[in-house]
């Protein structure tokens, strides 16, 4: 008979890392809320031409930047998409669209990466470059020992002790206060969330669904060549997939419908990269 030992074979026992667990929390929050997922497919051959042309000028556009600003651009204008409930009658309506990005980041003192919020403030108002920058310095800023979010104001030992807290102790001093408070959550995670899967489909098109707790929120699939008609000719076009997610509690279809039509158009047109758009 063999030897329980040996059906078992070699492993590692680890503690748990407590940094994982405001992704915990976000997933359980994010999971309460009544998201609705949109799947696109939006030719972006216009625009990956224009960033690879700037490039070679010495230009560095992020594709990430890019489609964060064009979904900025998109909620300005209907701007209901991203409002905040303020208890169960009242809405706000933000004017400045604070979108946060998710950066991996290596975690000092731990073997692995972690995905950590970084808030782009006024992207509506910022060009592409300027995005663009930012993400880079986010990727590269240092990020303190038991820091959770990059570019925090908190205290470093407050995130981790955070981190340490049985989660029922988190609910009722921070999530909790958080939900009930639109300007707190606006200041701490921003309004819209904007996340790059591209890495999980190199090769072929397709879409995330992720969880999440902001009203709106999208993420940006893997792009890849597909046939397509310009000009009554078949011809190759690139396509990213697209997934927008928006809160039903918040907002129904036909808001959602003309945003997510004119984000179509200012991602399909290369908005603030072609020399006839405006930044």
């Amino acid at each position: 008979m063999q030897h329980q030992q040996d059906l078992i074979g070699n492993f590692e026992e680890r503690q748990f890392p407590d940094f994982r667990h405001p992704t915990i929390d976000t997933l359980i929050w994010g999971s309460k809320r009544h998201h609705i997922p949109i799947l696109l497919e939006i030719d972006v051959t216009a625009a990956r031409e224009a960033i690879r042309e700037q490039k070679k000028t010495g230009q560095n556009i992020s594709f990430t930047g890019w489609i964060v600003k064009c979904i900025a651009i998109a909620v300005s204008e209907h701007k209901s998409i991203h409002a905040l409930r303020k208890g169960k009658r009242r809405l706000v309506i933000f004017d400045d669209v604070d979108v946060t990005i998710i950066v991996e980041r290596t975690v000092p003192g731990a073997d692995e990466t972690l995905p950590m919020p970084y808030i782009i403030r006024k992207a509506n108002e910022k060009s592409v470059a300027v995005i663009s920058s930012e993400i880079r310095t986010a990727k590269q800023s240092p990020v303190a020992v038991g820091e959770v979010q990059i570019g925090s104001t908190r205290a470093a030992w407050i995130a981790k002790i955070s981190t340490m807290l049985p989660r029922f102790v988190r609910d009722w001093f921070f999530w909790q206060p958080l939900f009930s408070n639109p300007f707190l959550f606006k200041r701490m995670m921003g309004t819209v969330s904007v996340t790059a899967l591209g890495m999980l489909g190199q090769g072929g098109m397709n879409w995330g669904i992720p969880i999440g707790m902001h009203p709106l929120i999208v993420a940006v699939g893997a792009i890849a060549k597909r046939p397509g008609i310009v000009h009554d000719q078949i011809v190759v076009r690139e396509y990213v997939g697209l997934t927008v997610l928006f809160d039903h509690d918040i907002t129904d279809g036909a808001p959602v419908a003309r945003f997510i039509k004119r984000s179509q158009q200012l991602i399909a047109d290369g908005y603030g990269l072609l020399p006839e758009t405006k930044v």
